[in-house]
C-alpha cells in the first residue's frame, strides 16, 4: 500500500473517532445526564419549620466539593457525605427564612465539567 493511501485510511478512522468521542455532551444528554439529584427531603411543597434539616441525594458523577445550595440568594452550608452510588447532601434551613415560599437550588459540576442546576419549592412556616 502507497504511503498516501494509508493516510487516507487513518484519517478516516480517526476523525470520526474524535466526533463520537465528544457524544452529544453539550446538549444535555449523555455525561451530563448522568449528572442528577433525587430523593429530596423534605418532599416538594411540603411545609417545614424554621431552621429544618433538609437533604437529598447526589449521583456519583458529581465532584462532591462543587456541590452549592442556596436559598434565596443565601449561600447555605451542607455536609456531603459518600454513600454507596454517590452523595448524601445536607443541610438546614436559613433562620431568617419564616412565612415564606422557598426554592432549595442546587448547582454543581461534573467529572466532565458539565454544570447542572435542580432543586425543590418547600414552605417555611411562622
Amino acid at each position: 500500500m502507497k504511503l498516501q493511501n494509508i493516510l487516507w485510511v487513518a484519517i478516516v478512522l480517526i476523525i470520526p473517532a474524535n466526533v463520537w468521542a465528544y457524544g452529544e455532551a453539550g446538549s444535555g444528554t449523555g455525561i451530563c445526564k448522568k449528572l442528577n439529584f433525587s430523593d429530596f427531603k423534605p418532599v416538594s411543597n411540603s411545609e417545614v419549620a424554621p431552621q429544618s434539616a433538609f437533604s437529598f441525594f447526589a449521583s456519583g458523577d458529581n465532584y462532591p466539593n462543587s456541590i452549592k445550595v442556596t436559598i434565596k440568594g443565601q449561600s447555605v452550608p451542607v455536609t456531603v457525605t459518600p454513600k454507596k452510588d454517590g452523595f448524601q447532601v445536607s443541610g438546614t434551613l436559613p433562620d431568617t427564612l419564616k412565612g415564606a415560599y422557598a426554592k432549595i437550588n442546587i448547582d454543581a459540576k461534573g467529572i466532565s465539567q458539565c454544570e447542572v442546576s435542580d432543586g425543590w419549592l418547600i414552605k417555611v412556616t411562622e
